[in-house]
């Protein structure tokens, strides 16, 4: 049986969201632990140019949700980017999952043809579902994901790709 295009997106998305609170609450108790404002965890960075945990994390739900939305044909929930502390970027993650939640695979399934169009570096780029999915949505929700695990890591958050991976 061939994976479907709610299989390649929903689940996979919300499996690695679940994981990424996991990894916030490991900051969150090693910022306890080290005595460290919280804060300065969530503004941290790898690189000068590059966004902090929080961003990363709220672009990582935003890909998310943008995907399945897309791919469903359904309006995109708007988020206020303004989460600061581990609390409010895990409710960012939960409410990105209970909007995944909420589409059935009827409204993904059957969509790799379909039409997407995307606003990149200011020009509008059109995608069949599937190039969407595959192409631009995954590498870009894997970097985002990936990066604030690399940003806790770097600063010496216990984790690991035990806590990255999950158990499927």
């Amino acid at each position: 049986m061939p994976i479907t295009m709610y299989q390649a997106s929903a689940p996979r998305f919300v499996n690695l969201l679940k994981n990424l609170s996991g990894i916030l609450d490991k900051a969150q108790a090693h910022a306890e632990a080290k005595k460290v404002d919280p804060k300065v965890l969530t503004a941290y960075r790898l690189a000068p140019d590059m966004f902090a945990l929080a961003r990363q994390v709220q672009v990582a739900c935003d890909t998310a949700k943008g995907a399945c939305a897309r791919l469903a044909g359904v309006e995109i929930p708007k988020h206020e980017d303004t989460e600061q502390t581990f609390a409010e970027l895990k409710e960012r993650i939960a409410k990105t999952i209970e909007f995944i939640g909420t589409l059935k695979p009827a409204q993904i399934d059957g969509t790799e043809d379909k039409q997407i169009v995307l606003r990149v570096g200011g020009q509008d780029r059109t995608f069949t579902g599937m190039q969407y999915l595959l192409g631009h949505a995954h590498p870009n929700f894997y970097f985002h994901v990936t990066t604030a695990y690399n940003i806790l890591r770097h600063a010496g958050v216990e984790i690991g790709k035990r806590d990255f991976i999950g158990n499927p």
